[in-house]
């Protein structure tokens, strides 16, 4: 059981009316009331296309998350990592995917350890000779394992390079004696982030065609995959619509970031979902025009896309900028504007998933009280 300690020194203040005001900074901040809208949204659009939810816990690696998109329908939970899929299937998420493949021996020995104890659990794999490995680990742990061939959809990270291999693959793992063939799997991440709606329509089109022709020619040897997998935040509408997924792998969804504002949707208006998660900082020296300097710097935000964006606190107009590892700087619009000592702003954050992965914990809000305080779980879990 997680102690006080663990949940940092904000603790004292959880259920107290304005702690949200009042948290010691940084602080990874989670709204659950727009957390919890986002997950009703993706639900009701995935119940009214006929399509599943395996959400991808890479995203926000809370064991608390992955309930509630469990309690809202989701058939299971994406891991991208088998670290992750070990703290999901130790918390008792059922129906845990692994998306990447595992290699090493010794991970393969965890693997078939996790497999023994997770309900419902899948590999995906995009090689013979990590097939054979599998099979031959799944026979020496006495429980077979269900797999999922993965096809290369135009990333190039992973997958089968061609319908011919991934046919082949298939083909293997329903002749194994200790694989079950549970499905395949084809993820366009390169995809997610193309702004114009248009342009990622078409690119998702052409580039999840390996995906379709492998469908049909499994189809043709009467090995039709009990589920296609895959789609994400940025396709989510698009793949429901082309109808190959069975199931979609979304993940950012849930708390939304920078990158995805930058993306345009296919009504060229809002998106379906809300930013639901925010750094808290403080105004920690102010004594020049034109800017002021807060404490949320390099160790609070990921650095692989756009810049942090202010929500609250900041004036209009106001832009960040990295001023080190430990210190930020608000840009202000106007000469005339200052912050004071003790002023506090929220940013939405640029990239969510590697920026959770820098925090211990989420600090969980309702309105502008701290109501919980829930660990990233599977940080740095790899």
């Amino acid at each position: 059981m997680t102690n006080a300690k663990e949940l940092g020194p904000n603790s004292p203040l959880i259920g107290q009316p304005g702690s949200r005001a009042r948290l010691m900074t940084p602080a990874l901040v989670l709204d659950l009331d727009a957390m919890e809208r986002n997950i009703a949204r993706m639900r009701d659009f995935a119940e009214a296309h006929e399509i599943s939810l395996r959400p991808h816990c890479k995203t926000h690696k809370s064991i608390a998350v992955a309930r509630l998109q469990i309690d809202a329908g989701a058939l299971g939970i994406g891991a991208a990592t088998l670290g992750e899929a070990e703290v999901m299937g130790g918390g008792g998420i059922p129906g845990v995917l692994v998306t990447s493949p595992v290699i090493a021996d010794s991970k393969i020995d965890a693997l078939m350890a996790l497999n023994g104890r997770a309900e419902g659990l899948m590999q995906t794999l995009d090689n013979m000779q990590n097939l054979r490995a599998l099979d031959a680990a799944a026979g020496q742990a006495g429980k077979p394992l269900d797999v999922v061939i993965d096809v290369d959809v135009g990333l190039h990270r992973t997958g089968a390079a061609g319908v011919g291999d991934a046919v082949a693959l298939v083909e293997a793992a329903v002749a194994a004696t200790n694989l079950n063939y549970a499905g395949v799997q084809g993820y366009a991440g390169h995809i997610m982030h193309i702004e114009d709606y248009g342009e990622r329509r078409a690119t998702n089109i052409v580039d999840t065609k390996p995906l379709n022709d492998t469908c049909a020619a499994l189809a043709e040897k009467n090995l039709t995959p009990a589920i296609v997998t895959g789609a994400g935040t940025g396709t989510y509408d698009i793949d429901a619509e082309l109808g190959v997924m069975s199931e979609m792998q979304v993940g950012s969804y849930a708390v939304m970031d920078v990158e995805y504002r930058d993306v345009h949707c296919q009504s060229g208006g809002d998106w379906l979902f809300e930013p639901a998660l925010f750094v808290r900082a403080t105004v920690v020296s102010a004594n020049h025009d034109g800017h002021a300097t807060i404490d949320a710097g390099l160790k609070c935000f990921a650095t692989d896309g756009p810049l942090p964006q202010f929500a609250s606190g900041a004036p209009v107009g106001s832009s960040y900028g990295f001023y080190g590892d430990e210190h930020g700087r608000i840009a202000f619009a106007r000469s005339n504007e200052r912050l004071a000592l003790g002023d506090a702003v929220e940013c939405i954050v640029p990239h969510c998933d590697p920026t959770i992965n820098l925090h211990d914990v989420y600090h969980c809000v309702r309105g502008d009280t701290l109501v919980d305080i829930w660990p990233v779980d599977a940080r740095g879990r790899h």
